[in-house]
């Protein structure tokens, strides 16, 4: 099971959280959008998360990938605690480690794909590999469009690129934020097919926010989120299981 609540230190983990808040201020008042979350995710595996709006999914989201710190708590991508490491530490981590697939893709327009893609290497200094480059080009369905511009593709078609993006340093850990939101029911089939197919050849760990039953029951392991808490999971459960337990737990 990908799922280690207690979130203990001897665990072989691709990603783990422990007692992690996050606060935001809100006037003279504080927002808590994480509540003391800990977990422990398994390499290799799959994990989908899901709850109502403002139950902390994005929050949960961003803060596991490093791309937010935490008001509290630790936050450990393998073995390294991203909460001891200074900013510029954390965003070298990141472009070597951990892949993240945004909602609104976060194309930049003037690059071509083939661009876009490298992008994430380029910034670390690294040159890309030609071959791993048509893997993914051809992977995700964009053969023979390196050289376009984002604004000559469909929106499948963009996030695709974000995908490949996101592969494209060979991460040990992807994070994607409702990656199938702005798809129809086919073309998202097909981007998490993407997703889950490079994330078995790599061994790597997939961590997803979906509020899509379908797109949730392809994960190894669904958690629920809850006011910033994970209340429960369901480790290889249907469709039609999610939805009833998402009913249950609106009630």
């Amino acid at each position: 099971m990908s799922i280690a609540p207690s979130a203990t230190t001897g665990l072989d983990t691709a990603v783990r959280l422990v007692q992690v808040r996050k606060r935001y201020p809100n006037g003279p008042d504080t927002i808590e959008a994480l509540r003391s979350v800990s977990l422990a995710l398994v390499p290799g595996s799959s994990t989908a998360v899901m709850g109502p709006s403002g139950s902390g999914k994005s929050t949960f989201l961003t803060i596991a990938a490093g791309l937010e710190t935490p008001s509290s708590g630790q936050v450990f991508i393998g073995d390294t605690d991203l909460t001891t490491l200074a900013p510029e530490q954390v965003t070298r981590l990141r472009r070597s480690r951990v892949g993240f697939v945004f909602q609104s893709y976060n194309l930049i327009e003037h690059l071509s794909v083939a661009e876009n893609i490298h992008l994430p290497l380029l910034l670390d200094g690294r040159r890309p590999d030609p071959a791993w480059q048509q893997y993914l080009l051809t992977a995700v369905g964009l053969d023979g469009m390196a050289q376009r511009r984002p604004s000559e593709l469909s929106g499948g078609q963009r996030q695709r690129v974000a995908i490949a993006r996101a592969l494209i340093a060979r991460p040990t850990v992807v994070f994607a934020d409702e990656p199938t939101g702005a798809l129809d029911a086919r073309t998202g089939a097909e981007v998490l097919d993407v997703l889950r197919t490079t994330a078995r050849r790599l061994d790597q760990t997939l961590v997803l926010v979906t509020h899509d039953a379908q797109v949730a029951s392809m994960a190894d392991d669904v958690l629920f989120l809850a006011d910033g808490s994970f209340v429960s999971h369901l480790q290889a459960p249907s469709a039609g299981q999610i939805r009833r337990h998402l009913e249950e737990l609106a009630r």
